[in-house]
C-alpha cells in the first residue's frame, strides 16, 4: 500500500483499488484477460520467453492488440511497514465503508 500511495503522489493519480475474494475470478478482468490469451495460444507449447511474448502481444480483444513489456526489475517481497508507518498510510487513504476491506482510493498528493 506505502509504494502504491509514492506512486499515487508521484504522478498526481487517484487509484482505486478493488480487491476481489478468492476463487471470484469471472468478475475480475485481469483473470477474464488470461482466459482469452489461453484460447489464442490453443494448446501451443510456451517453451520460451519470446513465444510467450509473441502470443501475448499479438492476442486480439475487441479489435486491440495488448502492449506487452518485460519487466526484468525485480520487487522484493516481505516488505512490511511498522503499525506506526501503516497508520500514517492509513491517513491518506480512504475506504469504502461497508466494503473497508475490499476497497480502497488513494488521493494524489493534490486532490
Amino acid at each position: 500500500m506505502y509504494r502504491l500511495l509514492e506512486f499515487a503522489h508521484k504522478f498526481q493519480l487517484t487509484i482505486q483499488l478493488a480487491y476481489y475474494p478468492p476463487y471470484h475470478s469471472k468478475y475480475n478482468p485481469v483473470e477474464r484477460a488470461f482466459g482469452w490469451l489461453e484460447q489464442h495460444w490453443s494448446g501451443s507449447l510456451l517453451d520460451s520467453l519470446d513465444t510467450v511474448l509473441q502470443f501475448a502481444s499479438t492476442l486480439t480483444f475487441k479489435d486491440k492488440n495488448p502492449v506487452v513489456t518485460l519487466v526484468n526489475q525485480v520487487y522484493a517481497t516481505g516488505v512490511k511497514l511498522t503499525k506506526l508507518a501503516m497508520a500514517e498510510v492509513e491517513k491518506q487513504i480512504q475506504r469504502l465503508p461497508n466494503l473497508k476491506k475490499w476497497f480502497v482510493e488513494i488521493l494524489s498528493s493534490s486532490a
